[in-house]
C-alpha cells in the first residue's frame, strides 16, 4: 500500500472540483448539503478552510493547539470562486506536505493530540471526499471518488474499522453518512490517528493497518531502518495486526508499534501488545530489535516507557511478558525495565510489572 501524502490530497480535490464544476450555476445556499444541517454554500467553504487549517497546523508544527486563524471569502465571492479556493488550499496543503519531514508531528485533538504528515493528508482527503459527497448530494449529483483513496484513508484514519468490499461505502459508513449491510448506523464518530509514545531517545509509534500491510509483506512499512531491519518478528506482529484489522477486532491503541530513533529518525525495531487487557486487566508485550541495533539498551527503554503508558489506563492491572529460557538478553531487559518473574518451566519464564 503506497503513501499517503500530496498527491493524494491533489487528486481528491481535482475529483471533487471537476464534480462541482458541472453545477456552479446553481444555488448552493438554498440547497442543504445531504444529512449535514449546512448548506452546500457554506460546506464547500468548509472544505477550504480545513485544508487551509491542516496546512497551517503542520507548517507552524503546532505543539499544543490549533493555530488561531480562518479563512475569509470576500464578499460576492461566487460558487466558482469558492473552487478556486478549494484549489489553492489544497495545493497549499499539498505542498506543505511534501516538504516536511517525516517525523513532524504537529497538533491534532483526535484522539492522541498529534499527527504527522500522512494523518493530515489524510485528514484532508476525508474532508474532501466526505464533504463533497454531502454537496453533491444536496444537488443531486452523483459522486464516487477512486476506491483506492478511500482505502488510503481507511486503514490510516480508521484503524478500528473492520474494512468492507467497498471501502467508499464503508467510508460513508464511518462517517456516519450511510448504511452498510450487516452493520449499525453511526451516529457518531471520530477518525484514529496514529499513538506516539515518547521515551528518552525513541518515539513508539503506532502501526496503522496501511504500515502493517507494507511491513508483513516484506517491506518498510514507511519506516527507515537500521541495517537489517525490519526483524522477522515485527513482520509476524504486523500480520497478525492485519488479521485482527480485518476480523474487526483491533484496537489500535493495544496494538504495535515500531521503535524510532529520535536522532536520525531510523526505526531499530518493534514492540506491542497480543492484545487489549483481558478481564484480568492483564496485558501481554512482546518485542524485538534489529541485529545491528541491539546494545544499545533500546529494548530496556522503550518497555519501560510502553509499561509506564499501559499501568496509567484505568483497565490496566498489570502487564506481562514471556521469553525463553535460554534467551537471557531478553531475560535482562525486561528486568531492567522492572519486571519480576512469576513463573518458569523448561519452556518459558514469564515476568510481571504490576501497577
Amino acid at each position: 500500500m503506497g503513501t499517503m501524502g500530496g498527491e493524494q490530497v491533489e487528486e481528491a480535490v481535482a475529483g471533487a472540483v471537476a464534480l462541482l464544476r458541472t453545477a456552479v450555476d446553481r444555488d448552493w445556499e438554498a440547497a442543504r448539503a445531504g444529512r449535514l444541517e449546512w448548506s452546500c454554500r457554506y460546506t464547500a467553504e468548509h472544505i477550504a478552510g480545513d485544508l487551509l487549517a491542516y496546512a497551517g497546523q503542520l507548517a507552524g508544527r503546532a505543539a499544543d493547539a490549533y493555530v488561531p486563524f480562518e479563512i475569509t471569502l470576500d464578499d460576492g465571492t461566487g460558487n466558482e470562486d469558492v473552487l478556486n479556493v478549494i484549489e489553492t488550499t489544497g495545493a497549499l496543503l499539498s505542498a506543505t506536505l511534501r516538504t516536511t519531514p517525516r517525523e513532524v508531528r504537529a497538533f491534532h485533538p483526535y484522539p492522541f493530540r498529534s499527527a504527522n504528515r500522512e494523518g493530515f493528508a489524510a485528514m484532508g482527503v476525508t474532508e474532501v471526499l466526505a464533504h463533497t459527497h454531502d454537496i453533491a448530494e444536496g444537488l443531486g449529483l452523483a459522486y464516487e471518488p477512486p476506491a483506492g483513496l478511500c482505502e488510503g484513508v481507511l486503514t490510516r484514519l480508521f484503524p478500528h474499522v473492520q474494512p468492507g468490499t467497498d471501502p467508499w461505502r464503508t467510508l460513508l459508513w464511518a462517517t456516519g453518512r450511510g448504511g452498510l449491510p450487516g452493520r449499525a448506523p453511526l451516529t457518531a464518530w471520530r477518525w484514529n490517528n496514529n499513538l506516539v509514545i515518547p521515551a528518552e531517545r525513541l518515539t513508539l509509534q503506532g502501526v496503522t493497518p496501511a504500515a502493517a500491510t507494507g511491513l508483513a509483506a516484506g517491506g518498510d512499512g514507511g519506516f527507515l531502518w537500521v541495517e537489517g531491519g525490519p526483524f522477522q518478528g515485527t513482520r509476524d506482529a504486523a500480520g497478525m495486526l492485519l488479521k485482527a484489522y480485518e476480523a474487526g477486532v483491533h484496537r489500535p491503541e493495544w496494538g504495535m508499534f515500531v521503535l524510532v530513533r529520535t536522532e536520525d529518525g531510523r526505526a531499530v525495531g518493534g514492540m506491542g501488545f497480543h492484545g487489549a487487557p483481558d478481564e484480568d486487566g492483564r496485558v501481554e508485550v512482546g518485542y524485538d530489535l534489529a541485529v545491528s541495533a541491539r546494545g544499545n539498551g533500546y529494548a530496556t527503554e522503550a518497555l519501560r516507557a510502553l509499561s509506564a503508558w499501559a499501568l496509567e489506563r484505568e483497565e490496566v492491572a498489570s502487564v506481562f511478558a514471556t521469553t525463553d529460557p535460554g534467551n537471557t538478553a531478553s531475560q535482562a531487559v525486561i528486568v531492567r525495565a522492572g519486571f519480576t518473574r512469576v513463573a518458569d518451566d523448561e519452556e518459558q519464564f514469564a515476568y510481571e510489572l504490576r501497577r
